[in-house]
């Protein structure tokens, strides 16, 4: 035998108590905020066959942990929870009314994803709502990805949202075919504007598409934004897109959330998104803490078409990220330690007794298990920071 007994596999870790306490009052948070919201909680399974990721290519085969069950099935550890929860709302609750509002917290498990915050082995908390068309749906899924990014203490907060249908109809306009518009849409997502400068000139675009086409790779902004791209873009497509962008940011205006947001025209997606999309940043990690979007065909993949709006918030990303910007999870101590004479009779029985409603008043309480004296329970609770000691004698309760 080897010494990896000693240690954890790449890319998993252990959680320190004080974190791991921290994680489960955020946990608590955001399972209060989503049903307050009207999302009921589900779980799904740990494991799933293959086939719920892979029939459609919504991940990378080599991003999966693989393997086979007794009877050969190929068989792979949860991913993500929103392809699940398609499932769930195709199978399980295909009889149910939309619509469906959803939300889970779960560990995810990807395979060689790490550095920067990032683990194999990691929390997300996620929302789905399904069965909702338009920008309302949109916009409460990202207003509620804001209030959970506060709520667990996130206060430097940047949400990017994006439209995949304004490239698309960009590109329907300027009769680009898709081998071509693919590539250009990496392009876009590497922001190498040497490529799509040189793309431009193959394809003889106008100064003006020209320009357009460079500010999908380097332009922010808000209605500003919407109205230059407008006066731009004559398809239909693409203008509904804007349109949708614009609802949005009203929405979420009144929310009083409009501080939080930019329009950015180089969020677009892959095939998998169906409309608005949208990352959350913020600083100390070079990754996005949220990720959401519009899924219309994904729920319809396992039978049972319906629109599909959510988001996730990595948790555990997110807590890196709060302690890198100075946050210090401590264990919560106990408040009180109790000991006794154990050559006193009744003394134990009355100290478990005056735990026991300590504790059902709700007091963080110690029994002693060591047999202290008094002295030595007293210096003990001074050495940890306990604030009361009871000792339990022949005649009386010293604190």
């Amino acid at each position: 035998m080897g010494n990896n007994r000693f240690y954890t596999p790449d890319g998993f870790s252990d959680v320190l108590p004080g974190i791991c306490e921290f994680k489960r009052e955020a946990e608590a948070k955001l399972r209060d905020l989503f049903s307050l919201n009207g999302y009921s909680e589900i779980e799904t399974p740990g494991i799933e066959y293959t086939d719920i990721y892979m029939d459609k290519e919504y991940v990378d085969p080599q991003g999966l942990y693989k393997l086979c069950d007794q009877k050969g099935r190929l068989i792979c550890i949860r991913y993500d929870g929103t392809i699940p929860a398609s499932r769930f709302a195709a199978t399980i609750y295909k009889d149910e009314e939309p619509p469906l509002r959803l939300c889970y917290i779960e560990n995810m498990y990807r395979y060689n994803e790490v550095g920067g915050g990032k683990q194999s082995e990691f929390t997300q908390a996620g929302v789905e709502l399904m069965g909702s068309a338009g920008s309302p749906a949109d916009a409460e899924v990202i207003a509620l990805a804001i209030e959970s990014a506060l709520e667990i203490g996130v206060k430097d907060l940047q949400i990017s949202i994006g439209q995949t249908k304004l490239f698309e109809g960009f590109m329907k306009g300027l009769n680009i075919d898709k081998e071509t518009s693919d590539k250009i849409r990496n392009a876009i997502d590497q922001k190498d504007v040497v490529m799509l400068e040189k793309t431009a000139s193959d394809l003889g675009l106008s100064d003006e598409d020209k320009e357009t086409l460079l500010m999908f790779s380097e332009s922010q902004g808000t209605y500003e934004l919407i109205e230059d791209m407008r006066n731009r873009i004559s398809n239909e497509t693409a203008v509904a897109a804007l349109d949708n962008l614009k609802e949005i940011l009203d929405i979420l205006d009144d929310y009083g959330y409009l501080k939080y947001v930019s329009i950015d025209l180089g969020l677009i997606g892959s095939d998998y998104y169906t409309g608005m999309l949208f990352k959350g940043f913020t600083y100390e990690v070079g990754f996005p803490i949220i990720a959401g979007g519009r899924y219309d065909n994904v729920v319809g993949a396992f039978g049972r078409d319906m629109e599909a709006v959510g988001f996730c918030l990595g948790l555990s990303l997110a807590i890196i990220a709060l302690i890198r910007q100075g946050m210090d999870p401590q264990v919560s101590k106990p408040e009180v330690i109790i000991g006794y004479d154990i050559a006193i009779e009744g003394a134990r029985k009355a100290a478990i007794a005056m735990k026991q409603q300590m504790v059902a008043e709700g007091t963080r309480v110690v029994l002693d298990t060591q047999g202290y004296t008094q002295e030595a329970l007293e210096k003990y609770a001074d050495d940890n920071g306990i604030e009361t000691c009871i000792y339990i004698n022949e005649t009386k309760e010293e604190a």
